[in-house]
């Protein structure tokens, strides 16, 4: 389709002969994801749809559903969305607050404490891409009774944006200038021109705290707040216990801004067990009505939903499986702090070694033999949306070739067959959280590894350690005390610029930011930080992508090794009618969630 072509399209649908929903599908056709055709008729002045989420919904009252019993088997850490560690913080956390909008499965952005979705039609996109106008909505009440105004969203982005904060929602928000233009109405301005606005306030990074609560623990009281375990939100369900670790409750908000919801009067949040138990839970027994991230081999997915009770849902959006080689040192200690930027890996700093680790994962056998349905074999960290996946990678299992390229490189056996340069041993520690499909991962891995002469320690640590938010327990990944980790990041953006951030250099995990950075394996590559800044900068969409391409190409070139592009899984139970997104969190539209009668 040529330039012409689509902008014909386009044209068709701003005068109404033709539709919004058709105008995707044939992006969706030509390889386009439905939020980023979504995101293309709202820079062409198309405002985004009207949802049909608020029509799906069938209760004509709110209240009167009992008790929605969740279960999460990495289990809730804390209640603060600006600190989540991994997802099940953020799940937890959205519960309670509210970003302005959320991104839907049809790649809508969906007003949530937005009165509107700004765009170039309504005067909230400004042409030059420098700033974004923000309506809210009137009439929202903080669980405390108290007024939510843009009071609250300036204060959200300036409590996120300091450093002395440690947010790891920090990156959305550090380039971008938040002024109150009236009580309801926010503008925010960007340096550069800014093509993907939807980032602050938007999905996971963008739920707004109040000021009134947190307005005495900013900066380096933010750990002190003691609304970090007691959340005041704007949310459908109103905090009432909360055991970290352990379960998380909430009970019906009576004054939630949208009629007639929520459909449940109580919410429970129970963590711990394993992600088998948890689908059993659901699809065998029906103890609980929904299991999250359903981390389980495919054929015994397919076993338990013939039991009939409930059904399994793939939500397919960006989320990556990958494995992570660290850049620095582990086991060298620098001014207190281990894993140091003022290190270099003894093995994996030489680009031989990462190049052989590549070529001796097997990711059509991890695919074929363990994930089936729920996970694709992939090359790339970008996988999704389209424009942005690179077709110049591929992979290839060859553990011959991997032993050839360590010899070549000066990498020789031992007597025990390990191989070893300058007194330095190929004996890596290799670490993830405790579930089945992980651990066999880890174990063809080390299969493969051993033949070419690499010993590998496997360590599995249990996902409540693993994904914790203490920052003195020395087991979770953002620590990375390990020579190589594995785990899965959601992206919940139909854009890379969020997702990227944790390849760049300037959001490294360290001591000094109590390891809130994005970027775990610490890596330094002056060529993907230059890419990452043209794109974010760049309001060609065409040369943007081409940007990004660029950028995952290095990247997977040097200490990420991609895995799976992995489905959203949930397991559900047979009457829930639960909406969900493969673009953000699985509870991002859970006001909408109830069970037929």
């Amino acid at each position: 389709m040529t330039e012409h072509d689509l902008r014909t399209l386009i044209g068709e649908v701003k005068d109404g002969s033709l539709s919004r929903r058709s105008f995707v599908r044939r992006m969706v056709a030509l390889g386009l994801t439905a939020p980023m055709a979504g995101m293309m008729l709202a820079q062409n002045g198309v405002a985004f749809a009207a949802n049909g989420l608020r029509d799906a919904y069938k209760p004509t009252k709110a209240g009167g559903g009992g008790p929605l019993k969740l279960l999460f088997w990495q289990a809730a850490t804390l209640i603060n969305p600006h600190f989540a560690i991994g997802t099940k913080d953020q799940e937890g956390s959205r519960i309670f607050y509210e970003p302005l909008a959320a991104w839907d499965a049809d790649g809508n952005l969906f007003p949530i404490l937005a009165a509107e979705i700004p765009s170039k039609e309504n005067g909230g996109v400004a042409a030059d891409g420098r700033s974004v106008t923000w309506k809210l909505k009137p009439g929202v009440k903080w669980h405390d009774g108290k007024p939510f105004t843009a009071d609250d969203v300036v204060f959200t982005a300036e409590y996120a944006a300091n450093p002395a904060t440690a947010a790891v929602t920090g990156g959305s928000y550090i380039n971008v200038k938040v002024t109150k233009v009236d009580d309801l109405t926010v503008k925010l301005s960007f340096k550069e021109p800014t093509p993907f606005w939807a980032d602050a306030f938007v999905s996971s990074a963008g739920m707004i705290i109040p000021k009134h609560v947190f307005a005495d623990y900013s900066g380096d009281k933010s750990r002190d707040a003691p609304a970090n375990l007691a959340p005041v939100g704007t949310g459908p369900y109103k905090f009432s216990e909360f055991r970290p670790g352990d379960i998380l409750r909430g009970v019906r908000n009576p004054d939630y801004h949208v009629p007639n919801r929520p459909f449940f009067d109580s919410i429970e949040m129970k963590g711990g067990g394993d992600a088998v138990s948890a689908a059993r839970a659901v699809l065998q027994t029906a103890e609980y009505d929904y299991a999250w991230n359903m981390q389980v081999e495919d054929e015994i997915l397919k076993r338990l939903e013939a039991e009939g009770k409930g059904r399994v849902k793939m939500d397919y959006g960006g989320n990556l499986e990958f494995l992570l080689l660290n850049a620095t040192d582990p086991n060298v200690e620098v001014d207190g702090e281990r894993a140091s930027l003022k290190t270099k890996h003894p093995a994996f700093s030489d680009p031989a070694v990462r190049k052989a680790m590549n070529l001796l994962v097997n990711r059509a056998a991890i695919q074929q033999f363990i994930y089936g349905r729920t996970g694709r074999a992939t090359a790339n960290v970008f996988n999704g949306p389209a424009p942005f996946v690179s077709k110049n990678t591929s992979f290839a299992f060859e553990p011959d070739k991997a032993a050839q390229i360590l010899e070549e490189a000066g990498w020789k056996k031992g007597g025990d067959g390990i191989r070893a340069k300058d007194g330095k041993r190929l004996k890596f520690v290799f670490q993830t959280s405790i579930n089945a499909p992980r651990q066999k991962t880890q174990a063809i891995i080390k299969q493969a590894a051993q033949k070419a002469g690499i010993d590998m320690e496997l360590k599995s640590v249990p996902g409540s350690v693993f994904f914790s938010s203490d920052v003195a327990n020395p087991d979770t990944y953002p620590h990375f005390y390990a020579d190589m980790e594995m785990y899965t990041w959601n992206m919940t953006q139909a854009d890379p610029a969020v997702f990227a951030l944790q390849y760049v250099s300037w959001e490294a995990a360290t001591k000094a930011n109590k390891w809130q950075g994005r970027n775990i394996c610490r890596m330094q590559n002056p060529e993907v930080d230059a890419a990452y800044r043209a794109a974010q900068g760049e309001l060609d969409l065409v040369k943007r992508a081409a940007l990004f391409v660029k950028m995952n190409d290095l990247v997977v070139a040097d200490y990420v090794l991609p895995l799976l592009h992995r489905a959203q899984v949930s397991a559900i139970n047979g009457k829930l009618e639960a909406p969900a997104s493969g673009w953000d969190n699985s509870l991002a539209f859970l006001a909408e969630w109830y069970k037929q009668a």
